[in-house]
């Protein structure tokens, strides 16, 4: 045993969340270390997809040369300060293979000097005390830090406690080699992602695969949810609407079912076996005939074995349950970063995914700033006559409160003269805004702008490609279906928890909707800037018409009171 080693920041895993806020602690220069298991950064895309396609969109071309903005497009690069390293250098593919992701996080963790430390796995985390953590190894070698991010991901494949569930084969352990499911009938339990993908794999070489879920399909295209299925692994829909043997059945509890094996096969069945009997004596059983092989493609779910019992069960679903600020609720000091830090914003926003949790991992690290370093949230100060085209540049460009839509948010300051613009805050701390940023917010007004989906659109119940899907007139901004601005505004920073139906920000003193635009830029002047303008000014009560400095410096020789953006010209005059 070596002896113990002490860091500020510990860091478990080198998947693409780890690697993330590894990049931040080190470009700001922390203590900090990130331990990997395997060899090699992004180890879990040594297995995963196992069919080795990411869904995850490479869109090289925008038709813009605007960084910020095509970030809005790229679903795979890291956040950095090069644009060597962005992704796509190193794939043409819009999805790209899983092998070109290895090739990629492990170049941008060598460029940017990340302090990995490989072939490390961490087996046991004891909180001793606050801001104390212990760390054992594989080899028992002892570290303690003062504070840990977990970026482990979902690593465990869910595995339900059915039995005979010992007779089906995992998707984690499958076999990719074609041919071996030449002429077979397959069973899949599951439609998620993987299932999908897994189906698509080998529907053409099967007598026919039938997939078993516990609710209806779920399309990304209805749900506007990432997670959902995606189309590049839904060929086999036709296959089942045309009626060409595939299928689909809804289950609701696998746990309700058993798995055994006859001479003919295997067979999915009741687990109540006198319900068995009476349903098998139904003609049209769908799960009457036999499988040759039945696959589990049921997810994973977040690993706990490392927190030394102290864990104790707060659960979303498969990820761990976290505070608004992506900290442990069971361990103060634990924070989470990567595909687990959904639980905040699951079948949301895109937090599980590598172009929404970049963003998080952004955000954490800002909070980590502020709470042990003193350092207060970036922002920019302007002068209120730049009210208008700030705002209206961050909504045609910003990246992070796109992606992360209805979970990040920008949010401006007020005050009688000046504005001050703070990027990417979560959504659900703007209640604690000044605690988390360390600013002073008292005699301030707020604005809070972020991106939004309307509520009673899309599902997979909707009609999604129906003709009046878009609202195109500004007076029906409100109902707009697509991803548009909403600003709420508040005389007072918020800080009562009365709440708007299905929002999570408060109930705000004044709400504007920018209607949808089918290009996604908002900058049209009738349209759009017009519009936000009106808005902005009910807001301050003020005009922001741009007046030049003789039309000002005659407004304060002429009248008792001048348009707020003269200020700044007869301030200095």
């Amino acid at each position: 045993m070596s002896v113990a080693q002490c860091y500020k920041y510990c860091v478990i895993g080198a998947g693409p969340g780890g690697v993330q806020i590894g990049f931040y602690l080190q470009k700001l220069g922390r203590d900090y270390i990130i331990f990997e298991r395997s060899n090699q950064a992004g180890s879990f895309f040594e297995k995963y997809p196992r069919h080795r396609k990411l869904i995850s969109i490479n869109k090289r071309h925008t038709g813009s040369t605007n960084k910020e903005f095509n970030l809005r497009h790229d679903w795979n690069s890291l956040l950095g300060d090069d644009d060597q390293m962005l992704f796509k250098e190193f794939s043409k593919e819009m999805f790209p293979t899983a092998d070109s992701y290895i090739s990629y996080i492990n170049t941008y963790a060598s460029y940017y000097k990340l302090n990995i430390r490989y072939n490390i796995e961490i087996k046991n985390i004891r909180k001793m005390k606050p801001m104390w953590f212990l760390l054992k190894d594989q080899h028992n070698n002892i570290t303690h830090c003062n504070i840990v991010i977990v970026g482990t991901g979902l690593s465990l494949p869910l595995k339900p406690n059915v039995t005979g569930i010992e007779l089906t084969d995992g998707y984690e352990d499958i076999s990719t080699f074609g041919p071996d499911y030449e002429g077979k009938s397959v069973l899949i339990l599951g439609r998620g992602n993987s299932a999908f993908e897994t189906a698509q794999a080998i529907y053409d070489r099967t007598n026919y695969v039938h997939m078993i879920g516990r609710h209806r399909i779920r399309l990304a295209w209805e749900t506007h949810y990432v997670g959902d299925i995606r189309a590049i692994n839904n060929e086999i829909l036709d296959t089942y609407q045309l009626k060409s043997l595939d299928g689909f059945l809804e289950y609701g509890n696998i746990e309700d079912y058993m798995i055994v094996r006859k001479k003919d096969g295997l067979y999915l069945t009741d687990a109540d076996e006198e319900a068995a009997k009476i349903w098998g004596q139904f003609e049209n059983d769908p799960l009457q005939k036999p499988y040759d092989q039945i696959i589990r493609c049921l997810g994973f779910r977040f690993d706990t074995s490392i927190f030394s019992n102290q864990l104790s069960g707060g659960y979303k679903g498969k990820y761990p349950l976290i505070t608004p600020d992506y900290q442990s609720t069971d361990i103060p000091g634990i924070y989470i970063v990567g595909t687990a830090s959904h639980s905040l914003d699951h079948r949301k926003s895109a937090g599980g995914f590598i172009h929404g949790f970049r963003y998080s991992a952004r955000a954490l690290n800002k909070i980590l700033s502020w709470r042990y370093h003193g350092e207060t949230w970036p922002k920019q100060a302007y002068s209120i006559s730049n009210l208008l085209p700030v705002t209206v540049k961050r909504i045609n460009e910003a990246s992070g409160i796109y992606q992360m839509f209805g979970q990040l948010v920008d949010v401006i300051l007020i005050n009688s003269f000046s504005f001050e613009y703070f990027e990417e805050f979560p959504v659900n701390l703007i209640r604690e805004f000044g605690q988390i940023t360390g600013e002073s917010i008292s005699n301030k007004s707020m604005i809070v702008l972020g991106l939004e989906y309307g509520e009673d659109y899309h599902g997979p119940s909707e009609d999604v490609f129906r003709e009046d899907r878009a609202a195109t007139e500004p007076r029906y901004a409100h109902l707009s279906n697509f991803l548009h601005p909403v600003l709420y505004f508040y005389n007072v920073p918020p800080k009562r928890t009365r709440y708007l139906d299905k929002s999570v920000l408060p109930i705000p003193d004044k709400l504007f909707h920018l209607v949808e635009d089918f290009h996604t830029n908002w900058h049209h002047n009738k349209t759009h800037v017009q519009h936000l303008k009106t808005f902005l000014e009910n807001c301050l009560s003020q005009r922001l018409d741009a007046f030049q400095n003789t039309d000002c410096l005659s407004f304060a020789l002429s009248r008792r009171s001048v348009p707020v953006t003269c200020y700044h010209y007869l301030k200095n005059a």
